[in-house]
């Protein structure tokens, strides 16, 4: 709201209650604190018929469809295994979805802080002070922040790394801020004035031996790249379709891999554009990349509902192919030990898969609503998920179980 203050602090107990915590969750209340019993429906009976009934979106419904055979048959089989319990559902928390393909809207920076898009503004919550702080505003209109030389902008994406906060517009716009700066911008520009320029996905990566650089993501065929000590042009990569999602190789970034408007998931040389493989066995459009901490597994999520992991030493099969429940995968993450990889859906489902099976053990959560990112903290200790809803909008926040080291022995 336009008279929304920077800061908002909720303390009282009426609010709180609409929480659920764990011990409410062990209690019989719902993880979102639906009421159930004041509906027609129990929750096994909707969600089965949500399962049945959810549409996912897809570019290349008839590719899709011909490749079913072949996936269902080459599919990863999993075993459920305990990963991360659930701590509390912030009801205070609200995120907002602009584009239904673009869902990377969380990034956790602490144990606690939790950036995320909420109506045109960046947002900063503390789960200790229980606070939300306003980070970027960019909702225009009266009492509304207004990005220099560009106005109101629809924020789609986002990424918080490297001491930047980084969001991308519906028009190419780009607005940045530098964490804990007293300048409201440290950044605003459009990249593109295409008229589909979307900013669809922001990377930022620290290279070897040189400045941190952001990278934009665009609907006009382009990936940018930009100095973030001066948002000055570095480099820029044009491709034969549009550009969802690049994330840059860890340790240096000396590869990029860019997924877009194809099946095809491209690995090139981030200094020289130079391709080194093509990553070939989605049957439709991808718009979610994560690499491994080790530099070489890749994990792309695609419209077609799955997920693969390539090893890039070995480009030419994935050598694990995870399904979906009802819909495209829209965000993928990793733990920064390399430990876990989050693959969440378009809507109500996000599933955790252990590396050291191969990704053969797994942890479901189930939820409702349409998800706007997941992310874990930088210790990998807890798992943030944004769920993007009317009634029951939260951030879910699920902590690493301490009994991991025990369970992962017996493998």
């Amino acid at each position: 709201m336009d008279d929304e203050p920077d800061l908002e602090v909720f303390s009282d107990d009426e609010e709180l209650a609409r929480d659920t915590t764990a011990v409410g969750l062990a209690s019989g209340r719902d993880i979102q604190g639906i009421p159930w019993h004041l509906t027609q429906y129990t929750r096994e009976s909707y969600r089965h018929s949500r399962n049945q009934q959810y549409n996912n979106y897809m570019n290349l419904e008839a590719d899709v469809a011909a490749a079913k055979p072949a996936v269902a048959a080459a599919a990863t089989k999993t075993r459920p295994a305990p990963m991360y319990g659930f701590y509390r559902s912030w009801r205070q928390v609200s995120t907002s979805i602009v584009h239904f393909q673009l869902r990377n809207l969380v990034w956790a920076t602490s144990a606690h802080d939790v950036y995320h898009v909420r109506e045109n503004k960046v947002q900063l919550w503390n789960s200790v002070a229980q606070r939300l702080t306003k980070v970027i505003d960019v909702s225009g209109g009266p009492g509304g922040g207004v990005a220099p030389g560009l106005g109101k902008i629809q924020l789609c994406t986002l990424c918080a790394k490297e001491g930047l906060v980084v969001g991308g517009g519906f028009s190419g716009e780009v607005v940045a801020r530098r964490q804990g700066s007293q300048d409201e911008f440290s950044c605003s520009m459009r990249v593109t004035h295409s008229d589909n320029g979307i900013t669809n996905a922001i990377e930022i990566y620290r290279p070897a031996a040189a400045q941190v650089r952001v990278v934009c993501s665009n609907n006009d065929d382009l990936v940018r790249a930009y100095d973030a000590s001066t948002f000055q042009l570095v480099s820029q990569y044009r491709f034969p379709w549009a550009v969802n999602c690049t994330v840059a190789q860890p340790d240096g970034g000396r590869l990029l891999c860019t997924v877009g408007d194809h099946p095809t998931a491209l690995l090139y040389d981030a200094a020289s554009g130079r391709q080194v493989a093509e990553l070939q066995g989605h049957a439709d459009y991808s718009f979610a990349a994560a690499w491994h901490p080790d530099g070489n597994v890749l994990a792309t999520g695609n419209q077609d509902m799955t997920t693969r992991l390539w090893d890039i030493r070995y480009p030419a099969r994935s050598f694990a192919l995870l399904q979906a429940n009802i819909s495209a995968i829209r965000s993928l993450r990793f733990s920064s030990d390399g430990a876990f990889l989050a693959a969440a859906e378009a809507a109500d489902y996000v599933t955790l898969y252990d590396a050291a099976s191969r990704y053969r053990r797994c942890q479901e959560i189930d939820l409702f609503g349409e998800l706007a990112g997941v992310s874990f903290t930088p210790d990998g200790g807890r798992l943030f998920i944004a769920v993007s809803d009317t009634l029951y909008s939260s951030m879910l926040q699920f902590d690493r179980l301490q009994n991991q080291r025990r369970w992962r022995h017996s493998l």
